[in-house]
């Protein structure tokens, strides 16, 4: 008797110490799950800015690492604030036809580019470059005209002096092996701020690294690269986006775009607004947020509130969403 009643004494505290250690382990297997979320991401922003710095700033060749903790933010680029008397400033602008379905592209490295409709027939560009210390001379914007449209981009150059010869990198001149991925970058304090006027139809493409871009009320497709910096698009055609340290808000009048289309952060929200009628297969991740949806979404793969895979409609084009720290919102467009 005493042993019976002894084994329902051990078995009474074996299993509150069995219940804990499910508990410990699912704990801890959650928390591996969100470590390698985050490593993933950590790898996924540190790619994109690395590749995003040779294409955008091939005079410095500058790389960039990703942030690892929340609010992070990347340091390589000085970031000036003209809240003071601007010392110095300088204006280039420029305008041309670009015909319908070509796009204008707009290059930039320090500064925000504002893209907005024109009932013209010609894309205007006003670059206005400002700063308190470096000569804004220093700083070259360049027009490339080319079969898919117009490119014009901000021109820095490196420490001997050189500038690339292209808006898509090369060298104007031999440089020393030692000024590579260096360059004058971080000592030149030019800001080049851009305002695109876009006619109907003409597509838009902008790229920056410190800076916010907004590109609004256009009726061509849209394509955005920042790192330090928001991104707004409302557009009747369609659109993607990336950044680093921003949230993206975008509304779409096209849903049928060809292939698939990605919008990325690792600190900001996304907010996207659709087309009632759209059909995509939707890939969305979050670490830090929720995921919310105004269209029914028929999931094929779920993993937690943070991270899914399903269709709207009848699915079809990919519609891939991933954010670090933010939620991420589908909204029916009104």
């Amino acid at each position: 008797m005493n042993n019976t009643q002894q084994n329902r004494t051990t078995e009474k505290k074996f299993f509150p110490m069995l219940i804990l250690v499910i508990v410990s382990l699912a704990a801890f297997s959650s928390a591996m799950n969100e470590l390698n979320q985050l490593r993933a991401f950590s790898l996924q922003a540190s790619n994109f800015i690395a590749a995003w710095s040779d294409v955008v700033v091939p005079t410095a060749n500058a790389s960039v690492t990703a942030p690892l903790i929340a609010n992070s933010c990347v340091q390589d680029f000085a970031v000036h604030s003209f809240t003071q008397n601007v010392v110095h400033s300088d204006e280039f602008r420029w305008s041309g036809v670009v015909a319908p379905g070509a796009a204008i592209e707009v290059q930039g490295i320090n500064g925000e580019i504002n893209a907005e409709s024109t009932a013209g027939a010609e894309v205007q560009v006003v670059a206005v470059k400002k700063s308190h210390r470096s000569d804004v001379n220093l700083v070259q914007v360049k027009v490339e005209q080319h079969a898919g449209g117009v490119t014009i981009c901000a021109l820095y150059p490196d420490e001997d002096g050189n500038y690339p010869s292209s808006c898509s990198g090369g060298n104007s001149g031999e440089r020393k092996e030692s000024s590579r991925g260096t360059g004058n970058l971080r000592n030149n304090d030019v800001q080049v701020d851009f305002m695109v006027k876009v006619p109907a139809r003409v597509g838009f493409v902008g790229k920056t690294v410190n800076g916010g871009i907004s590109a609004t009320s256009l009726s061509g497709n849209v394509s955005t690269r920042t790192v330090n910096g928001s991104i707004k698009i409302s557009t009747t055609g369609y659109a993607d986006a990336a950044t680093v340290n921003g949230e993206i808000v975008a509304r779409l009048g096209d849903g049928n775009w060809p292939k698939s289309l990605s919008f990325r952060t690792v600190n900001g929200e996304i907010n996207l607004d659709l087309p009632a009628s759209l059909s995509a297969a939707v890939d969305a991740e979050t670490l830090n947020g929720s995921i919310n949806s105004d269209f029914p979404l028929n999931v094929t793969n779920l993993k937690g509130k943070r991270s899914l895979k399903g269709n709207i409609g009848s699915g079809g084009r990919e519609l891939l969403l991933k954010t670090l720290n933010g939620s991420i919102n589908l909204r029916i467009a009104s």
